[in-house]
């Protein structure tokens, strides 16, 4: 295979999974840090945006959905033990960054990617 078939073919699969990420996102409850990460906001900056837009949620009062995770082992296995996560719909995501105005420059660059994605739901 010629590189630059290669190189096509990389390009392709990163679009398909970044697709597939920001549909799951619009179908079911994630977490606002893969939410972020879906509307192409790096680890760092989303994880940050992240932490603002909890805080945010904690002032208005809005509750994540609680989810009971079960771990999955080395070996493709299950863990017996559960532990909760918390997820947020899009519609709550939309009203979190309605209502937060970061001061960092790409926190703000980021809200309002996060704000296109949950515009589009």
């Amino acid at each position: 295979m010629s590189t630059a078939a290669r190189n096509r073919r990389a390009i392709l699969r990163t679009r398909a999974a970044a697709n597939r990420l920001a549909s799951s996102c619009r179908r079911r409850p994630r977490s606002i840090t893969t939410v972020a990460i879906a509307a192409g906001v790096d680890r760092d900056t989303a994880a940050g945006c992240a932490n603002g837009l909890r805080s945010v949620a904690k002032r208005l009062g809005i509750a994540p959905a609680i989810t009971a995770r079960t771990r999955r082992t080395v070996c493709g296995g299950r863990a017996h033990q559960t532990h909760t996560v918390h997820r947020y719909t899009l519609r709550q995501v939309a009203q979190l960054v309605a209502n937060y105005s970061p001061r960092r420059a790409e926190y703000r660059a980021a809200v309002v990617r996060i704000a296109t994605l949950a515009a589009s739901a």
